[in-house]
């Protein structure tokens, strides 16, 4: 299998703050207005664009604008792809990576 490990570390290093995990919760119940995320938080508007902006640049939120307002929502394909990666990358599997050009003999 061959994982793309360049595409994901960006996914996973966008999650890796806490506040952007939240905001997917939140997400996972619908898609939200800007101003309903924020009433969850303690920080400004500007703060919460910039984590919009990253969870959107990594594809795992999507965004639209409706009049002076910005809606999200998750990108459920993109989150999805992104579970069956780290399941692929924890699991057991015939093709594994160390299989691959190793002369070790240590098995």
């Amino acid at each position: 299998m061959n994982l793309n490990y360049e595409e994901y570390s960006k996914v996973i290093k966008a999650i890796s703050d806490q506040n952007r995990l939240k905001i997917i919760d939140i997400l996972s119940c619908g898609e939200r207005c800007a101003c309903e995320i924020l009433e969850r938080f303690d920080f400004t508007q500007p703060t919460l664009s910039h984590h919009m902006k990253v969870l959107s640049d990594c594809g795992l939120v999507n965004s639209r604008k409706e009049g002076l307002w910005s809606y999200y929502s998750l990108n459920t394909t993109n989150c999805n792809k992104l579970i069956i990666f780290l399941m692929n990358l924890v699991t057991d599997k015939d093709d594994c990576i160390c299989k691959e050009k190793s002369n070790c003999n240590c098995k």
